[in-house]
């Protein structure tokens, strides 16, 4: 692929995987598994930006067929065309100060209809971790599903608040965590458990805890501005250079 012709984008927009059902599945002579594992270490240390497209390939290394390939060959094409793109950092000399997005796109996997957190934390005006991952359990709405990766989310940012303070560094303020679901926030901010709440998985509520004890700020943050929606769905080549661009991401 090192001779290969570049692109834009790492997904196409309304391309969808799906389990392969044909006679050649798994039969490829191609190192689909050992490319998407060198593809995860890519997305998961410096490269937010093909996070959601490794994370629906990764989806199918015991299932996969021509068009899986395909999926995986156009990720390596746009990394060709991107080999020098990286985060740049600035240095900050007044409080560290973390900030998180967090974002869902309800039921996208086709075959189990579970839907896709995303969600990334900056500091020091860069993304410093990141995930796009596919909920453990079926939601019944979108505020559901941003609810509970808003929690997810919340776990995250708890933990990289704790590293920060065990390498010396005065974080004691309260992290700011931005959901674009007005409905997911009064659930974070409501004690109370009510109907609309009572079937979600009791950890989903670690959330409410922390934003009571003034350790998380749960604020609302127009969809457009949603640095998260990279991680949860393939976006149009104007959308996604926009967010490669909130997100530091620069040829250096």
């Amino acid at each position: 692929m090192i001779e290969a012709k570049g692109i834009s984008i790492p997904v196409a927009p309304h391309v969808t995987l799906e389990f392969a059902t044909d006679d050649n599945v798994n039969k490829l002579k191609v190192p689909f598994r050992e490319a998407v594992g060198s593809l995860l270490f890519l997305a998961i240390v410096t490269r937010p930006d093909i996070a959601f497209a490794v994370n629906s390939v990764s989806r199918f290394l015991n299932n996969y067929n021509d068009n899986h390939w395909q999926a995986v060959k156009r990720i390596l094409r746009y990394v060709i065309d991107t080999i020098s793109l990286g985060i740049v950092y600035r240095k900050i000399e007044n409080k560290i100060h973390l900030v998180g997005y967090s974002d869902a796109d309800y039921a996208s996997d086709v075959t189990t209809r579970r839907s896709t957190t995303g969600y990334i934390f900056i500091l020091a005006d860069g993304p410093i971790t990141w995930t796009s991952q596919r909920q453990k359990m079926v939601t019944l709405s979108t505020t559901e599903a941003e609810y509970i990766a808003a929690a997810t989310a919340a776990k995250e940012a708890i933990w990289l608040k704790r590293l920060l303070l065990d390498f010396g560094h005065d974080c004691t303020n309260a992290s700011e965590l931005h959901v674009d679901n007005q409905s997911a926030i009064r659930l974070a901010r409501n004690p109370e458990f009510h109907k609309l709440t009572k079937h979600i998985d009791i950890k989903y509520h670690y959330i409410r805890e922390k934003v009571e004890s003034g350790e998380l700020v749960i604020s609302y943050i127009p969809s457009e501005r949603q640095l998260a929606d990279i991680l949860t769905k393939a976006l149009s080549k104007e959308r996604f250079y926009k967010l490669c661009n909130y997100l530091k991401l620069r040829n250096e």
